[in-house]
């Protein structure tokens, strides 16, 4: 079984009041976050969405399932593929949290997918966020 998940995180300033965006198995998902940078967003998106279509699935089905996660984040998707090392040390817990998320699936993925195939994910960040400004 394959299971696909959209994510984005935003932040309107760098720091800033940030939200995160993500469709979990069809369901769509939205929610503040408080003030951070939006790379801290990204990850706290591809986290709270790992740990929703483990809820979704179950423990049994979610360690039977692969996961796509796609972003339009290039830095994450290519941190999690190894492509980049991990310099930033705000974001060092963050991607310990995903790599360990990755553990309860059969695999996980990370695909970078232009902004445009991101759309929903996009949506939902920018409406947490316009119901607070």
């Amino acid at each position: 079984m394959k299971f696909i998940i959209n994510t984005d995180g935003g932040s309107r300033g760098n720091p800033g009041p940030a939200a995160i965006g993500a469709v979990v198995g069809g369901k769509e998902y939205g929610e503040y976050i408080g003030k951070t940078t939006n790379n801290v967003a990204e990850y706290r998106a591809v986290i709270f969405a790992l740990k929703k279509a483990k809820a979704l699935l179950g423990s049994k089905k979610a360690g039977e399932t692969d996961v796509e996660v796609r972003a339009d984040s290039e830095l994450l998707v290519r941190q999690m593929n190894g492509e980049y090392k991990m310099k930033n040390e705000e974001l060092q817990p963050l991607f310990i949290e995903v790599w360990n998320l990755k553990q309860d699936f059969k695999s996980v993925t990370f695909n970078h997918v232009p902004r445009e195939e991101n759309g929903d994910a996009d949506r939902l960040v920018n409406q947490a966020l316009d119901t607070l400004l």
